[in-house]
């Protein structure tokens, strides 16, 4: 063995010195170097195959087991990027490429919610017992309220000062991350509960709306819903179909087992939560500093749609990007030498 050693020894301290080099950018190293680094590692996993068989010297075992290790690990793995840059990567693109990816979920939880509201606005059409039986339990908001206080309650709180708008906002934050958190968590359960929550949500909406519009507010009541409602609703949508996906996974986990299917579809669903949760905090302050502005009701109406533009637009770039990621995937597959060492580059 001691012969082993000394002639291999000259070729692990050279791989050696370029992990060093390299440990904390890959971009350190020239292509030559790369190119050299791959060589020795690939020699290095030899030499422990072959340690591990002749010897049981563990000290030798474990030295060339650390460095085929931190090898591997400046090859194969993803570099690590600063936070900030992570964080945009991810508000840019990460959490778009999720939501395409399990649209499916998505747009049930979607179709679940309009078929709430759609029923709760005919029901109360027909029949305004239903509307007193779907409002809030208090909300003054019900069949037969003067026009002038529905309107007075839409125009409320426009002259409360900042830091009142900014105690508003963080209860409202911390309302709909309970709801949108409910959404997700009851989805274990065969995501049946999940499924209600989301048609019970779009039902009080249909019921909410089915009142102002039977009191001739239409306009105002959009105007007073949409600037906040079209990310606040998006991102109750998503934490929807998290849950939906998580109530796939126990329903169907095909080969595996219902807790192995879970864990699998965690980063996923992790992904998509914390994009939600970013969607919340600015639907949160929307809420509560714009929609208790005194802008009129065209420039509210103005900014919801861009606001659903803007989330059409990011939704369908995802889908871009998951195309292109998939092209590139496929060009890889058919030509291996252009994914053999990337150092750096996504795989």
């Amino acid at each position: 063995m001691g012969d082993f050693i000394s002639r291999h020894k000259q070729e692990w301290d050279e791989l050696a010195a370029l992990l060093q080099r390299g440990r904390r950018s890959a971009k350190r190293l020239s292509p030559d170097e790369k190119h050299r680094l791959d060589v020795l590692y690939r020699r290095a996993t030899v030499h422990l195959s072959q340690v591990q068989t002749r010897t049981t010297d563990a000290q030798l075992v474990g030295y060339l087991n650390s460095l085929t290790a931190a090898a591997h690990s400046l090859i194969y793995l993803p570099p690590r990027e600063p936070a900030l840059r992570g964080l945009w990567r991810f508000l840019s693109e990460g959490f778009a490429r999720s939501i395409a990816r399990q649209w499916r979920f998505h747009a049930v939880s979607l179709g679940l919610m309009l078929a709430g509201a759609l029923l709760a606005y005919f029901a109360g059409s027909h029949d305004p017992l239903a509307l007193y039986a779907l409002m809030p339990p208090g909300d003054p908001r019900v069949p037969g309220t003067p026009k002038e206080q529905l309107l007075e309650i839409l125009r409320s709180g426009r002259d409360t000062g900042d830091g009142g708008k900014f105690l508003f906002a963080s209860f409202l934050f911390s309302h709909n991350f309970k709801v949108g958190l409910l959404s997700m968590a009851l989805g274990v359960l065969a995501a049946v509960p999940t499924a209600l929550l989301i048609l019970y949500n779009g039902m009080i909406m249909g019921a909410f709306v089915a009142v102002h519009h039977q009191a001739g507010i239409d306009s105002e009541m959009w105007a007073w819903i949409l600037p906040h409602g079209v990310t606040e609703l998006g991102a109750i949508l998503l934490c929807g179909g998290i849950g939906l996906q998580l109530g796939w996974a126990v329903i169907s986990p095909g080969e595996r087992t219902r807790g192995e299917a879970l864990k699998r579809t965690a980063p996923e669903v992790g992904r998509t939560a914390g994009g939600a949760g970013v969607m919340l905090i600015f639907a949160a302050l929307i809420e509560s500093y714009l929609r208790q502005s005194h802008l009129p009701t065209w420039a509210r109406l103005s900014f919801a749609a861009a606001s659903g533009l803007f989330w059409i637009a990011y939704i369908a770039s995802g889908f871009v990007y998951e195309r292109a990621a998939k092209r590139r995937l496929a060009d890889d597959f058919d030509q291996p030498e252009r994914a053999s060492v990337r150092f750096g580059h996504e795989s």
